[in-house]
């Protein structure tokens, strides 16, 4: 079985665009990259699937004509879990608009502050040693 080169075109640009939009400080195009890669996910797996072939059913057709079914139920297992995430973004995008009035995720100053003080804590030895 080989992948159709338009299929692997259309897989690329939905995973780059995906992981491109999830990196943004914005939770609506993070929330779009989700949904994007969702998309690219679930084309992977109907591709990998291989072409449409008979039902798996025991003791009918011939067993090199049936289809697997597992990428079917991989694929419905990445639709309920992209949902998900869509659902949770949502409600975090929408508690950020009606708290600070837009969307950005802005940097965490404890978060900075602690960082600071670690890089602090690592040079002191080392200063000490040049003295």
């Amino acid at each position: 079985m080989t992948i159709n080169l338009t299929m692997a075109v259309l897989m690329a640009c939905l995973y780059s665009a995906g992981f491109y939009l999830i990196m943004q400080r914005s939770l609506m195009r993070v929330l779009l990259g989700i949904v994007i890669l969702g998309h690219g996910a679930n084309l992977f797996l109907q591709v990998a699937g291989g072409p449409p072939g008979d039902p798996a059913f025991i003791g009918f057709g011939v067993l090199t004509s049936m289809v697997d079914p597992l990428p079917q139920a991989m694929a419905l297992t990445a639709i309920v879990i992209t949902f998900a995430l869509t659902t949770f973004l949502l409600a975090l995008a929408y508690r950020s608009w009606v708290l600070l009035g837009d969307d950005e995720v802005r940097d965490d100053l404890e978060d900075r502050r602690v960082r600071d003080s670690e890089e602090d804590a690592d040079l002191a030895p080392e200063e000490e040693a040049s003295r």
